[in-house]
């Protein structure tokens, strides 16, 4: 049997405030965030502008408004209960206990439901992958209520560790190529001799001469821009067939999982070695459809096209950006497709392609800043 919840005085919660903890109080229920605060969608700016010095956060609020999602993951960070005391046993400078605790008038929202991993539909001891397509049509249901807590996939160690990596590695890895093929695909370019339909025909072909390079890659950034909303939508975000095991197990190998913990950060970026699959797949149609060094300056595009996604996704997830900024508006739209909207909203370093697929999210579900 479960222990009684712990009963905070408000003097207790004044004095842990007073320490740097952030709490939230939703009707007498006492919530304990201060390991979200840099995390929160509004960033520790916000919290901290809205509450003041004592770092309490409210519930509702600009940038957004919280979603059954949200309400559900803040179950996890259940702590207590108030203690109700009598206005008038408090003396006369204990009784605004909202000077510390920013408190919301409405009860608990009936769809909230408390994430207990130790009592959820998979075991959380054990690697999630191979369970997850055992969950049938429940699986959807599950897979978008999030939980913050880290997830194995694999029982090997050395596979589960090629499943995971730093936002670091990204550039590490990506950026020295980029910036080789970049070197390589201008002096390629600068030899005189590429030409755009010199297959078809040598009296009408195009040369590309090596000014045009930044064009090129900027086209391939373009290019990129779009498969990444198309992977995406209908890859990333397909809905598998409840009673197809294998399907559900690869849905949530690509995405799934990252909607389930969205702050796992050993997963919120493509690790290399499967990213380099996908990347040599492109490279190989490119050099197939196009002249070697067009193909490979469009190339090179993109694939700097992807380490600015990955990172922006990354930043989205884990940094604070000022309000009012362009990644500030970006962040909000993104915490909307995972806690509210998760089938639309697609875009992760801009909107753009959700207007023309009318995928945006409407623009009244968010609310303005005060």
């Amino acid at each position: 049997m479960a222990p009684p919840p712990r009963a905070y005085s408000p003097a207790e919660v004044r004095q842990r405030c007073a320490e740097g903890a952030c709490l939230v109080l939703r009707g007498r229920r006492l919530y304990d965030l201060s390991g979200f605060v840099r995390l929160h969608p509004g960033g520790e700016q916000l919290l901290r502008e809205r509450a003041g010095s004592d770092v309490s956060a409210a519930l509702d609020g600009p940038p957004h408004r919280h979603s059954g999602n949200a309400r559900r993951w803040l179950e996890q960070y259940y702590v207590g209960e108030l203690r109700p005391l009598e206005p008038q046993s408090l003396p006369e400078r204990e009784k605004p206990v909202n000077a510390t605790v920013r408190t919301t008038n409405h009860r608990m929202d009936p769809r909230c439901k408390t994430v207990d991993p130790d009592k959820d539909l998979v075991d959380w001891h054990k690697p999630l992958l191979w369970q997850v397509g055992h969950l049938g049509e429940k699986y959807d249901e599950w897979v978008h209520q999030p939980v913050d807590r880290p997830i194995r996939l694999f029982y090997s160690d050395f596979i589960e560790s090629l499943s995971k990596t730093a936002w670091y590695v990204v550039i590490m890895v990506w950026i020295p190529v980029v910036l080789y093929l970049s070197w390589s695909c201008y002096m390629s370019l600068a030899q005189g001799s590429t030409r755009l339909f010199s297959s078809f025909t040598t009296e009408y072909s195009i040369p590309v001469h090596k000014y045009f390079f930044p064009f090129i890659f900027m086209l391939g950034m373009f290019l990129w821009s779009f498969i990444e909303y198309l992977i995406h939508r209908f890859l990333f975000h397909m809905k598998p067939p409840a009673s197809n095991y294998y399907l559900i197990t690869l849905h949530f190998l690509l995405h799934g999982q990252h909607h389930k913990s969205p702050f796992d950060s050993s997963r919120l970026v493509f690790p290399p070695v499967p990213a380099s699959l996908v990347i040599g797949f492109f490279y190989g149609l490119l050099r197939l459809l196009l002249p070697e060094a067009f193909g490979m300056s469009v190339f090179v595009g993109g694939l700097f096209g992807y380490v600015v996604y990955d990172m922006t996704h990354y930043y989205l997830h884990y940094g604070s950006p000022r309000k009012g900024t362009y990644l500030y508006g970006l962040k909000a739209y993104h915490v909307k497709h995972h806690f509210e909207h998760q089938k639309s909203g697609f875009g992760i370093t801009s909107r753009f392609w959700d207007h023309p697929f009318q995928t945006l999210i409407p623009e009244e579900t968010f609310e303005k800043e005060d």
